[in-house]
């Protein structure tokens, strides 16, 4: 019994996935600042450009997400999985200390080094969840990360409903949460999570899609039920407690799949003891000469292989395509561009999901947390669609994957021109719009990334990719907003911090807008660059399916 939960165990491979879905769905605690920055703002008594730079030291905790990739080749996935948690326990913990007035607010460096280490430490969850995932699922990796970033988007949701069902929007109760679950849910993690041979068949690769398909399936129910809570409006104390089991219920759906295959490879262990005792004499001499036969070949296959290295004198750079090291991926115009449209994309979402508090107030919403849950609960929907459509057109046509964050892109400044019209109802259209193209970004960027520079350095590349998040916080939430914001509200008020009216952000998603045309027009650029890629992809598994279905007439 102990084999079938083992990691390289088909149970055991899926059960790894579980948990990492898990690790996922309480990751994304970094873009719930909204749901808690007013009372920071009121108890430290900061002025918007003060708060809106405490968000950006948030996400300058992403900024030293280098470290978890450079230790993700060193260290075990438990290890970068037992950091994480550790870091965010303190991180929140302070903060929640501060916001529930059990200690004095601390001065505001200090504040920024405690929401540092909690931005900082899901860098060390995802980098460990991410690599390990796509590593052992590299044959599909667009659903891979389609799934897992889908669930870090609706974990904004999950935590903010949770607070709003069971703790009445309470902040200082929603920073407890933060703090404990994270932490809990990754020791468990801490168990499954295994680096393990991926699929190396053709039966195997069409399981694992069949399997993904079951995990997006239960996503979107979790997704819909969110969403339904959300559009439905207050509930009873009895209600929400209901809410919230059901929840959770749903939440520990996916374990069916490893519960599953345990159960079919426990009768299937049971029917392979019998074969085995029945005919071990009749086997046994040949299996060694098998076994010795292969050994023979595979000497034979190493030493041609040494001889053709040797033979190598002056090694060319590689091309798209093939494995980089970290320098090498530096040195390409591919990697550039996908910086500076990933800088567009996830920088312009996050000054929005950062500021989705005070958007609300000055269009005259009391509470926001509408807007926060329909943020993420819509990005989850552009992270797991992407994900799964674009691998979908990869393999029937080898649509180059960038084609996609090019959508995403134009859409998204479609939105900000509805948000800075301010029409009734452009902030119920606008957040949804923003969640959706920031999922997309978020998921199809991942994959990309992998495919274009391989998964020898990929936890380094992604976390390299993954400065936009600090630098894009800075530059547009930080900068552009902070001032822009401060500015309209001493012009309104004659120097009070509080501005009211659709003015008070209209430049600002003018701006942002035109950021997303600029991502948008790097993204074409990069399709252009990568169609040859794709299309060897497309080909290469066109090419394995024709052989495995040749192999089984």
């Amino acid at each position: 019994m102990g084999y079938l939960l083992s990691p390289t165990s088909p149970a055991g491979k899926w059960m790894g996935f579980v948990t990492a879905v898990w690790v996922q769905a309480i990751s994304g605690n970094n873009y719930t600042f909204s749901n808690y920055s007013d009372a920071l703002k009121s108890l430290m008594a900061l002025t918007q450009l003060q708060l809106n730079n405490l968000s950006v030291a948030k996400d300058v905790g992403k900024a030293f997400g280098i470290l978890a990739g450079l230790a993700s080749d060193r260290i075990s996935p438990s290890a970068l999985l037992l950091i994480g948690s550790i870091e965010g326990f303190i991180g929140y913990g302070v903060q929640w200390l501060v916001v529930s007035q059990r200690i004095q607010p601390l001065p505001y460096w200090q504040m920024c080094i405690f929401l540092c280490m909690g931005g900082n430490s899901t860098t060390w969850m995802n980098t460990a969840i991410l690599v390990t995932c796509i590593r052992n699922f590299r044959k599909n990796r667009g659903p891979v990360s389609g799934i897992l970033k889908g669930y870090v988007g609706l974990s904004t949701a999950i935590f903010t409903d949770i607070c709003t069902a069971l703790f009445n929007n309470d902040p200082a109760r929603f920073l407890l949460m933060l703090t404990v679950v994270p932490f809990v849910v990754c020791l468990f993690a801490i168990v499954f999570l295994r680096e393990i041979p991926p699929s190396s068949t053709a039966a195997e690769e069409k399981s694992e899609t069949r399997y993904f398909a079951i995990f997006n399936v239960l996503a979107v129910f979790i997704a819909v039920y969110l969403l339904i809570f959300d559009i439905t409006g207050d509930h009873g104390l009895s209600l929400s407690r209901v809410f919230c089991i059901v929840l959770l219920i749903l939440l520990a759906s996916p374990l069916s799949v490893p519960v599953y295959l345990a159960i079919q490879n426990l009768i299937r262990s049971n029917h392979k003891t019998l074969d085995v005792e029945a005919t071990a004499n009749t086997t046994t001499e040949p299996l060694l000469a098998q076994q010795e036969e292969q050994t023979t070949e595979t000497v034979a296959a190493v030493v041609d292989d040494s001889k053709a290295s040797l033979a190598v004198v002056e090694k060319m750079p590689p091309v798209i395509g093939e494995e980089h090291t970290v320098f090498e991926a530096l040195q390409t115009v591919d990697f550039w561009i996908l910086f500076v449209s990933f800088l567009c994309g996830v920088g312009t979402g996050l000054a929005v999901q950062n500021n989705m508090g005070q958007m609300g107030l000055a269009l005259g919403y009391a509470d926001v947390s509408i807007f926060v849950s329909l943020t993420s609960i819509w990005g989850f929907f552009g992270r797991i669609g992407s994900g799964s459509i674009s691998e979908y057109f990869i393999k029937k046509a080898g649509t180059p994957r960038p084609l996609w964050n090019a959508a995403s892109q134009i859409l998204m400044a479609v939105g900000y021109v509805l948000m800075a019209i301010a029409m009734p109802g452009s902030l119920y259209i606008g957040s949804i719009v923003v969640g959706i193209c920031y999922g997309v970004r978020l998921a199809v960027t991942v994959p990309t990334a992998s495919e274009l520079f391989g998964l020898k350095c990929y936890g380094l590349i992604y976390n390299l990719l993954i400065l936009n998040l600090p630098l894009g916080s800075f530059l547009f939430s930080g900068l552009l907003a902070g001032f822009l914001y401060d500015a309209e509200a001493t012009a309104t008020t004659g120097g009070g911090n509080t501005c009211i009216g659709a003015h008070c952000y209209r430049l600002v998603f003018i701006v942002m807008a035109f950021a997303c045309v600029v991502g948008f027009t790097l993204d074409v650029w990069l399709a252009i660059r990568t169609k040859g890629l794709y299309s060897r992809i497309y080909m290469s598994r066109k090419s394995k399916k024709s052989m495995a279905a040749a192999g089984g007439r």
